[in-house]
């Protein structure tokens, strides 16, 4: 009786587990019930107020590939789906929802929007437990780059490194000979003049720049977190450098053409070519990286 019992013991341990999209129960629709309660007012007014700026122009894309990517995640997680500490839950979720509703009542989106995701993830974790969580950490902080910053704090992160840029730009083009200097927020290039917080606009898509890189990232080197971390770490660098090449386009086109052309089309093509030089940069990185650490690998292994 043993020795029959031992095979059928070895293939129940064999066979897969039930995974996470197959074992949707009762207190999943209830899950996705609440999610649409507070979720949909909340990402109206984000699609309304936010996505439709520079800033936020992202937003969608973000949400379409993020939504894509917590669905492959869940479907391929192998963690064990177990509630969560329902203590912790609660000490969580209760403070998150009355954030949220004091936020909607007052009508702070940004407040609103960051505690109505927290509830979200709290929510989530009562339901299927940390181990899980954690096994989808990325998408989930992925998707929280389509809810609008705090418009301060980005100032405060912007408003330096916009002042950086423009003297950077300025000393280069004037090492280079041309007729360049500035003066307060204000860049003088023969007898053109040039904001600075126009010139720099683009550094208001340093979140959207973030996104790309981050998602590119993951999907190249999700087993591999060093080249993943350097990626990650390399967003604001990149951001920076391809900002401060589309303030240089954008300066040359105001020389060379004038303010009207500055304006028009140009400054969108440029708008363009700053996203063209992020990408570019990411996989010039991303491959002398790949290449150095395959090099030290192989003199490893000798």
């Amino acid at each position: 009786m043993c020795g029959d019992r031992a095979p059928l013991l070895l293939l129940a341990k064999a066979q897969p587990q039930t995974s996470f999209v197959r074992s949707i129960g009762l207190a999943d629709l209830v899950l996705i019930a609440g999610v649409g309660i507070i979720l949909l007012p909340t990402m109206i007014q984000v699609a309304r107020f936010n996505w439709t700026t520079e800033q936020g122009g992202h937003g969608p894309i973000v949400l379409a590939t993020g939504a894509w990517l917590l669905w492959r995640e869940l479907r391929g997680s192998h963690a064990v789906r177990e509630p969560g500490s329902l203590a912790l839950g609660l000490s969580l979720l209760i403070p998150f929802l009355a954030i949220y509703g004091l936020a909607r009542v007052t009508g702070i989106l940004e407040i609103e929007a960051i505690a109505m995701y927290s509830a979200l993830i709290t929510g989530l974790y009562l339901l299927v437990g940390g181990k899980l969580l954690r096994s989808i950490w990325f998408p989930l902080v992925y998707l929280a780059l389509t809810l609008p910053p705090p418009d301060s704090v980005v100032a405060a992160i912007t408003q330096p490194i916009k002042i950086a840029i423009s003297q950077w730009a300025v000393s280069l083009l004037h090492a280079l000979g041309y007729p360049i200097a500035s003066s307060g927020v204000t860049i003088q290039i023969a007898q053109f003049e040039l904001l600075v917080a126009a010139a720099c606009a683009g550094l208001n898509s340093i979140i959207s720049l973030g996104a790309i890189c981050l998602f590119y990232g993951y999907l190249r080197h999700r087993s591999n977190f060093l080249s993943f971390a350097v990626i990650a770490l390399s967003v604001i660098p990149i951001a920076v450098f391809s900002n401060f090449v589309r303030v240089i386009i954008l300066i040359l086109i105001t020389y060379y053409m004038g303010e009207s052309a500055a304006q028009g089309f140009l400054h969108d093509f440029a708008g363009l070519t700053m996203f063209a030089v992020a990408l570019v940069t990411v996989f010039v990185i991303d491959s002398i990286f790949t290449r150095v650490l395959h090099l030290r690998t192989g003199r490893a292994a000798q």
